[in-house]
């Protein structure tokens, strides 16, 4: 990959880790007065009319409102509507970090299926990246009973889910726009979220959700603009692995704002991870 690939890849990631981050700590402040298919029925909701009004403003985004390839919309965006509502649900069972941490086997997933599915090389500097990032995060969870519980095992299937839908987003970037695969993620998943709605939740909504709300909303689309771009410019083996750096920033994340407890396990760990990163990143600039 060029250096400008590999540039461009990293700055879209760190915009969608930033996004990410927000949107987790929105939907933590909300999980007290809403549900979690409520939260992201607004989120849903709201980028929907967003996209379409930039859509009446700028007539080049027009044909995105065309998808090409709408059974692969439908396969990605059913597996992360189940994928994503059960990692907002399990943001309100367990720790920020633990949930991150173990989040992050997705890489190991995404490099795995990767190979055969969208036939990307796995190169030394990849590997690297993932090995790093696979013991990092042992690192920052060390295996027990305190980790092996029911959550653990549903944020560990939403792990595998999200390589699958980075697996289907990466191929849907050879046709689609990043506009038509974000209009088609938030008008397919509304109503996969409104099924599982009890009540007119939006009268609840009170001045003190405004920060809230608008950090899902906003946030919740920027994150996913950002890393349909990343996936753009840079594989998905070598997109992915960056998303680990996410783990000392939500870290920080949950001690600053929860009171959860700083565990200077999460920073060894990370500094592990980092250094893959950098020798991963310093071979994707030297390959062709």
């Amino acid at each position: 990959m060029s250096q400008r690939n590999v540039l461009a890849a990293v700055l879209w990631m760190a915009g969608a880790l930033l996004s990410f981050s927000a949107t987790a700590v929105a939907v933590r402040s909300l999980s007290a007065g809403f549900s979690v298919f409520e939260i992201l029925s607004m989120r849903n909701g709201s980028a929907v009319l967003m996209l379409l009004g930039m859509a009446v403003l700028r007539p080049a985004l027009r044909p995105g409102l065309r998808a090409r390839r709408l059974p692969l919309h439908l396969v990605r965006n059913a597996v992360h509507f189940i994928s994503t509502d059960a990692w907002a649900y399990s943001l309100t069972l367990l720790p920020l970090a633990t949930v991150f941490a173990i989040e992050f086997t997705t890489p190991a997933w995404v490099a795995l299926l990767a190979i055969p599915l969208l036939k990307e090389r796995m190169t030394r500097g990849r590997l690297v990246a993932v090995l790093a990032g696979t013991v990092g995060v042992l690192i920052i969870l060390r295996p027990g009973a305190a980790t092996l519980q029911a959550a653990s095992f549903l944020v560990l299937s939403v792990a595998f889910a999200f390589a699958l839908v980075a697996i289907i987003t990466k191929k849907l970037t050879a046709t689609e726009s990043t506009f038509s695969i974000l209009f088609y993620m938030n008008l397919m998943q509304l109503p996969m979220n409104l099924a599982g709605v009890r009540s007119l939740f939006w009268q609840r909504l009170d001045t003190i959700h405004l920060l809230p709300v608008a950090g899902v909303c906003l946030c919740g689309l920027l994150s996913h603009y950002c890393l349909t771009n990343a996936y753009r410019y840079g594989d998905a083996s070598m997109v992915v692995p960056l998303d680990f750096l996410r783990i000392p920033l939500i870290a920080l994340v949950g001690w600053w704002l929860y009171q959860e407890t700083l565990d200077p396990f999460v920073f060894i760990g990370s500094a592990v991870i980092v250094s893959g990163l950098v020798y991963s990143l310093r071979q994707e600039t030297k390959t062709p």
